[in-house]
């Protein structure tokens, strides 16, 4: 069974190269709208959604997604515009894993209000503040009239984030307060909050963002992210964290390093008090390394059942498109780099059996058994059942959401932190730059179909973690006060 095996790779019949960016009004505006109009046709030609016999209306809503981000391009007169318009697009689109990605930040100074929002629960919170600002831990409840949620959908969710999905609130909202140069949107100006029982309003006073803003934004959502690896923060209890599915040589050696421990010492696992995997900071990546670390703690057998259970009656179709096929060869070639020699020969038939797809003129090259499904033997109990905490984060989402998969598989798998983010069913992605070297499109390479996860569906945490910090010590606490209940 081939998961997500890399996050993204850069592929095209030609790399962009490096242009000079657009100086005019009209330089930027033609940019805009030359940059959707090829990332929408890039899309039709690669995506699977345009042949997907489950998603007949898909080309209809990528055209509306061009649409909209044509109307938007049409107004555009510098960098900052150019950003919104493209990012209108995306948000059309209405999936992480299609539209494009920016390849380098635009000249835009980034501005604050001097306060940096949390989003937690159903509320927004002052996460952070320079003197003179709201206090830490303030609510806030409205801007100019406006609820904070209502003012969340039109100036964020129009443009980033998905606002059905908890997760996207927990790392989107908050940029609320966050002013990129956005002129399709008006800045909030008044804003009321509440502490204590105590309200108060403020007017708001924009400036450049500093370090301490940038800092400050990632703890709000992640907390103190820790370094790949496995630790004992207390006798009997060990922490895993994997704040990365896409890590360089030095954190693939430390994934290697926590496989070799937990299969070393089993008995030292299964006598835990807990073992919690941590996975704040994690965007996705390669499914790889949390299948890897499932197998050494649960054991590898048990884990090839419960597969075979959950996902006897999925197919994955590869879009047999030549630069889709191109993409697929470049990866079996890096897995081959990386030691991942039995991956890459399965990888590299598969690109192999979607070029005689496309010669034969073929959409997909279809994987998986087409026949109804045998009977499933009984799935087997793993010896590993001591506690297992898995620590979600708001963005949470593709590979990150595949070792959820696989995790809550087992019973004794307690999820907590925030809810999730959610994929659609298009997966593999690959990036294909453009002209203008702005942007470059995302184009994923296969949809599942018959995936146990549906589309769009995302986990809630059985503990939802609400304190604004989300350190290190605050899980722990929330750990070892449930410990006690079970």
């Amino acid at each position: 069974m081939i998961r997500r095996l890399v996050a993204a790779s850069l592929f095209a019949a030609g790399v962009a190269m490096a242009v000079e960016p657009p100086q005019t009004p009209e330089q930027w505006q033609h940019a805009a709208v030359a940059d959707i109009a090829a990332a929408y046709q890039l899309t039709l030609d690669n995506h699977p959604g345009t042949y997907d016999p489950a998603n007949p209306g898909f080309a209809s809503h990528l055209a509306e997604a061009r649409k909209l981000g044509l109307q938007l391009g049409a107004q555009v007169r510098d960098g900052a515009g150019y950003q919104a318009a493209l990012a209108g697009f995306n948000a059309a689109i209405h999936d992480g894993h299609a539209g494009v990605e920016f390849t380098s930040p635009l000249a835009a100074q980034w501005r604050w209000p001097g306060f940096v929002a949390a989003w937690r629960g159903d509320s927004m919170y002052v996460y952070a503040t320079v003197p003179g600002g709201p206090a830490a831990g303030s609510k806030i409840e409205q801007c100019d009239g406006q609820a904070v949620a209502k003012l969340a959908e039109t100036n964020v969710f129009a443009y980033q984030g998905r606002s059905e999905e908890r997760g996207s609130w927990w790392i989107t909202a908050r940029e609320v307060f966050t002013d990129a140069g956005n002129p399709f949107i008006q800045l909030p100006s008044v804003c009321s909050f509440s502490k204590d029982g105590k309200r108060f309003s403020m007017t708001l006073a924009w400036s450049p963002m500093d370090n301490d803003m940038l800092r400050w934004r990632q703890q709000s959502y992640n907390g103190d992210v820790l370094p790949v690896g496995l630790t004992e923060p207390r006798l009997h209890l060990y922490w895993a964290a994997m704040p990365n599915f896409q890590p360089d040589e030095p954190q693939r050696a430390a994934y290697r390093a926590m496989y070799e421990a937990l299969r070393a010492h089993p008995e030292r696992y299964q006598q835990a008090d807990a073992v919690v995997i941590d996975l704040r900071g994690n965007h996705g990546g390669s499914s790889l390394w949390s299948q890897d670390f499932a197998r050494a703690l649960w054991g590898d057998e048990a884990v090839a059942q419960h597969e075979r259970a959950n996902l006897s009656k999925q197919q994955v179709w590869w879009r047999a498109s030549a630069g889709n096929v191109a993409h697929v060869r470049w990866l079996a070639g890096m897995l081959d780099g990386q030691g991942r020699a039995d991956i890459a020969a399965g990888v590299r038939e598969v690109a192999k059996q979607m070029q005689l797809a496309l010669e034969r003129g073929d959409k997909f090259f279809v994987t998986g058994d087409k026949r109804p499904p045998a009977a499933t033997a009984e799935v087997q109990a793993s010896a590993f059942n001591r506690p297992v905490y898995v620590i979600v984060p708001g963005q949470c989402a593709s590979a990150c959401l595949d070792a959820l998969d696989v995790f809550t598989m087992f019973p004794n798998t307690k999820l907590i932190g925030a809810p999730s983010s959610a994929d659609s069913t298009y997966m593999e992605v690959r990036y294909q730059p453009l002209d203008s070297g702005l942007v470059r499109v995302v184009i994923p390479n296969k949809v599942y179909v018959g995936r146990p996860r549906a589309s769009g569906q995302f986990y809630s945490p059985q503990i939802e973690v609400n304190d604004l910090e989300w350190s290190t010590e605050n899980f722990l606490k929330v750990i070892e006060a449930d410990l006690k209940t079970r």
